[in-house]
């Protein structure tokens, strides 16, 4: 990693986030019916809505608005992604940092914490038992240490990718970790790599410093807020954005990630892949103000003002989150997901069923197993899906968007669903979920029209049945 005094930028790097401006706009009169009903028709027609235009939806106070609001993000949820919901795991690689942020349980001052890094055979380990249970798609999660260079998170990648435990492997590793220079991502890019993540915390800069102590790498705010920039020019085009909302104003915020999509897709064509909005969770060694905590009132508001706000950008709605609130949320615009989490150090095969807080960066609210939650999903007509079809025929950035806007994707998305989740409930299914889930596939294969997609997919989903064959997609 570079030093303070060395830290590089992108090309044109600029702090897009001007806290007056937002500040300004949270502060107008509410806005008229009218005005809000054209913003919400603007969406609805799945165009990206401006930072103004997002600030007249926050702003809206009269009940009936809101639940117009509510509603519009359940209809845009479903003309854009169906009622697939991607299943995804985490698997936390290390938890060595050098900064001190001062609502994360592995900062470097908490002396409580039991401080790990997996060797690439316990990644090996972690990642049978994730195969094992099903799983297909892992977010690898870093601590901010030296040790977790650029070419070492190649080699996690490169690890998790090697192990096959018969139907068994992982399709897709995204990753959560240090910002990197150009050349960092660079390397990270001939890795495989699906989504890069990095999430900004807070947009709010008075709060931004006063959470990361100025003397450490990540005191560097627009270091930080330049992060996927540097990421977009080393050819990384799929890239996660996110905010830790309990910090400041979950309203400024919800402007902070718009405004941050909105900059990606003006400057690189396409925005980004997804953005994830977890609200700050207990930790061990943490003791935050909880002025700025949300709501679940809140939380279902922000969450639908994000789909209307970035139409064609995945949400990810984490385990950080109690079973209730994910159930609910799923219907307001949340297309990812994970399941059967565990984020201790090795926690796939050495925890238990009570969380450790000492060997975990926060406390989850969901542990249930991935069929569990997969049932739910069934139960609830959501179909789960593992697909990493677009990843893998390089419809990622513009390329996806050019499918994605003129709702091309729905012909590929649904079928590739299906099977991902066929595979699931024929390999690694109890047998409540899988005659939950065939009698689902049967609803929704029955609802495609009748051409030779449907037929093709058909045999796909006869071949997974009755032979070997897996990993078919369209």
């Amino acid at each position: 990693m570079s030093s303070l005094s060395t830290l590089s930028l992108s090309s044109g790097a600029v702090d897009f986030v001007d806290d007056g401006r937002l500040e300004e706009l949270l502060r107008a009169a509410r806005p008229d019916a009218a005005r809000v009903r054209d913003v919400i028709a603007k969406s609805l027609s799945k165009t990206a809505l401006s930072v103004e235009e997002t600030a007249t939806l926050i702003n809206a106070g009269d009940p009936d608005l809101r639940e117009e609001i509510l509603a519009a993000a359940r209809r845009l949820k479903r003309d854009v992604y169906g009622n697939r919901i991607v299943l995804f795991a985490p698997l936390y690689v290390g938890n060595d940092c050098v900064n001190d942020c001062l609502y994360c349980a592995f900062r470097r001052s908490n002396r409580d914490e039991v401080r790990r890094t997996l060797s690439h055979a316990e990644i090996r380990t972690q990642v049978e038992a994730l195969e094992n249970r099903g799983h297909k798609r892992l977010i690898l999660v870093f601590g901010e240490h030296p040790r977790y260079s650029a070419d070492f998170i190649c080699d996690c990648i490169q690890t998790v990718y090697s192990v096959k435990v018969g139907h068994g492997e992982i399709r897709r590793v995204n990753i959560n970790a240090a910002p990197q220079d150009i050349a960092g991502y660079g390397r990270i890019k001939q890795a495989r790599i699906g989504t890069y993540q990095v999430f900004q915390e807070t947009y709010h800069h008075a709060t931004y410093a006063a959470m990361h102590p100025h003397h450490t790498r990540k005191g560097h705010y627009l270091y930080r807020l330049d992060a996927l920039s540097r990421a977009q020019e080393a050819g990384i085009d799929d890239v996660g954005i996110g905010a830790l909302f309990g910090l400041y104003d979950w309203r400024f915020e919800t402007l902070g990630l718009v405004a941050h999509a909105l900059h990606l897709q003006e400057r690189y064509g396409a925005g980004p892949h997804t953005v994830s909005f977890p609200r700050v969770r207990p930790a061990a060694g943490v003791h935050l103000s909880d002025r700025y905590f949300v709501s679940d009132d809140d939380f279902k508001r922000l969450v639908a003002i994000l789909r209307l706000a970035v139409p064609y950008t995945g949400l990810i709605l984490t385990a950080r989150e109690p079973p209730a609130v994910r159930r609910e949320l799923l219907a307001f615009g949340v297309s990812q997901i994970d399941a059967g989490t565990r984020i201790e150090l090795g926690g796939y095969t050495e925890a238990g069923d009570a969380q450790c807080m000492e060997r975990e960066q926060f406390e989850l609210g969901d542990i249930r197993s991935l069929d569990e939650v997969l049932r739910e999903l069934i139960v609830d007509g959501y179909i789960p899906s593992f697909c990493t079809a677009c990843y893998r025929l390089g419809r990622t950035g513009e390329h996806f968007m050019e499918f994605a806007i003129p709702g091309f994707i729905k012909r590929f998305c649904t079928p590739n669903a299906l099977s991902t989740a066929l595979e699931y409930l024929v390999d690694y299914a109890s047998p409540e979920t899988r005659a939950a889930g065939e009698k689902l596939i049967a609803a929704e294969v029955a609802k495609l029209e009748d051409r030779p997609l449907k037929q093709e997919l058909l045999d796909r989903l006869r071949r997974i049945r009755e032979t070997e064959e897996r990993d078919l997609y369209f």
